[in-house]
């Protein structure tokens, strides 16, 4: 079962797909997960809003034809001071949500605790410690340095852990 994670935003968003099919790196370490394909998709602030969310809802059905996910993993909202930005995100989360469940996809939905423990197996786990354990549970290239990217990947291993696939 391939799970289609999905970090939240209108500016950026984090996007991965990941199989569960092991795969040996070079130094001949296993991975129970294999990353096909990850993203940070930027919208430009120069666009209307509802410009970008078109954007982001095109991408998102692009990114499921071609890999075929069954399952969103998508992060939780969580913030306390700017609603502006949280409605935003909000709105954000719903376009990739909608082009999902059209597809098909069955939806599984993470907060941010429930990310940090099933990747370090600690909820007050920090973004370094976060990144530390991702890159012992799944190959990632050396390139991928983007947040969002990153939290996509750990949202997607979320959806694995917690569905038991």
């Amino acid at each position: 079962m391939r799970i289609l994670g999905i970090d939240p935003g209108f500016e950026r968003l984090g996007i991965a797909v990941l199989d569960p099919v092991a795969r040996e790196r070079r130094g001949g370490k296993n991975y129970n997960h294999c990353v096909i394909f990850s993203e940070c998709f930027k919208t430009s602030a120069k666009l209307e809003f509802a410009e970008r969310l078109k954007l982001i809802g095109e991408e998102v059905k692009k990114v499921i034809k071609k890999y075929k996910p069954e399952v969103l993993a998508i992060e939780t909202l969580f913030f306390t001071t700017n609603q502006k930005t949280v409605m935003r995100v909000a709105e954000a989360r719903g376009v990739c949500m909608y082009e999902a469940k059209k597809a098909g996809l069955d939806i599984f939905e993470a907060t941010p605790l429930q990310i940090k423990i099933a990747v370090t197996g600690y909820g007050r786990a920090d973004k370094a410690q976060i990144m530390k354990m991702l890159k012992m549970l799944v190959e990632i290239e050396k390139n991928k340095t983007s947040d969002d990217e990153l939290d996509a990947i750990a949202v997607a291993l979320t959806g694995f852990s917690t569905l038991r696939v």
